[in-house]
């Protein structure tokens, strides 16, 4: 037998049960998205703490090491790059960006492919042992570097070589070699424990991004909105429509086909006044029509007029006339607001769409990117 409310409804109850599903389908797959980013940042802050290498790992290849040199990592699939005209390159730092997105497997417009060999990575420079000779970079002649953020290649420019090279990687080892390359950077200045400063801070903020649980709905929360289709949008344009059509109708102001009045006495001759005077009390004083009021132009709408500056009335004191960004929302919001798919999936404060949406993914490159961009900041 289906549940009801005090007053027989059923409706409200499967409300609720459909923004439960909703809002728990959510939240799991938002919680999901940042457990893997936190797992991913923590695995990197052990490799950094942990990353050594040894003079026996280079035991078997054809290079050379210094008296005070070790080999850190090496992969055996690696090509040589080379690009004949390019800008200069930014000077080499120390930024950690993991997860930055997935790289496609083909090579860059201009860039060619020289030779092919195992990429060695020691505590003094990178060298590619390619079929055709030995490439070296040391890391203090270079001047340059630069990893292509949508393709696995890796760009460097040194002080003694005019031509800009670098190398192509697997796509699966590219995000692993460009770490462990910083990391070798970081160690030729002495400068790893900023690596890991960087790092332990990255897991700092992106604690406090983890989601939380959203709260049960209820049914004494459902609106008779969400008994209409499209819920508050459809009543707000119906209201609109109806405020609209009466004001143009107004506005148009048709004449009177038949002419009217006025025009009748307008067009009768004036009474001939007799010789004797004629004294006319108030009673019988003749009326002109009074003149026709001119209409003030209309105000047009701005984005400031309604409650809290344009935004949905709403008991959380959500707005956009400005204030605090709203980075943990109440879980209620999706009640008063058109929240965008997998909401509380994103990783920042409350944004308005441009096409009326709002998402949690404020701050981030790709806010509101599958709704024409980011309108306003929603602020409490």
């Amino acid at each position: 037998m289906a549940k009801t409310d005090s007053t027989g409804s059923t409706w409200r109850y499967r409300w609720a049960h459909r923004q439960n599903v909703r809002r728990v389908s959510t939240y799991r797959g938002a919680e999901a998205e940042w457990r893997r980013r936190d797992d991913e940042l923590r695995r990197l802050r052990v490799l950094a703490a942990n990353f050594q290498g040894s003079a026996a790992a280079g035991a078997g290849l054809a290079l050379e090491l210094a008296a005070d040199e070790v080999v850190l990592w090496a992969l055996p699939a690696a090509q040589l790059v080379e690009v004949r005209h390019t800008t200069v390159l930014p000077a080499p730092d120390l930024t950690v960006a993991p997860g930055t997105g997935p790289l496609r497997p083909r090579r860059p417009d201009g860039v060619r492919v020289t030779d092919a060999g195992m990429a060695v990575i020691t505590s003094r420079r990178l060298v590619l042992l390619g079929g055709r000779g030995r490439r070296d970079w040391a890391y203090g002649r270079i001047t340059g570097l630069a990893h292509d953020p949508a393709a696995p290649v890796t760009l460097i420019q040194v002080l003694d070589r005019r031509r800009t090279s670098g190398l192509l990687l697997p796509n699966d080892a590219a995000p692993d070699f460009r770490f462990k390359l910083t990391l070798a950077f970081a160690d030729a200045i002495e400068q790893r424990a900023a690596v890991i400063a960087q790092l332990d801070e990255l897991i700092a903020e992106h604690a406090q991004l983890k989601p939380f649980r959203p709260a049960a709905a209820t049914p004494g929360q459902a609106r008779l909105s969400s008994f209409v289709p499209g819920g508050r949008r459809t009543i707000a344009v119906a209201a609109a429509i109806a405020l609209l059509v009466p004001a143009a109708l107004i506005e148009s102001d048709p004449s009177d086909p038949t002419g009217g009045a006025e025009v009748a006495a307008a067009a009768t001759p004036a009474p001939t006044v007799s010789a004797a005077p004629v004294r006319i009390g108030p009673a019988l004083a003749l009326k002109t029509p009074p003149p026709k009021p001119t209409k003030s132009p209309r105000p047009s709408p701005s984005a400031t007029q309604g409650p809290r500056c344009g935004a949905p009335e709403n008991p959380l004191g959500y707005g956009f006339c400005g204030g605090t960004r709203i980075r943990k929302p109440a879980a209620e919001v999706c009640d008063w607001f058109d929240c965008v798919p997998q909401f509380w999936a994103g990783r920042g404060y409350l944004v308005q769409c441009r096409d009326g949406s709002v998402s949690l993914a404020g701050g981030g490159s790709k806010a509101c990117a599958e709704h024409r961009g980011v309108r306003r900041t929603i602020t409490k």
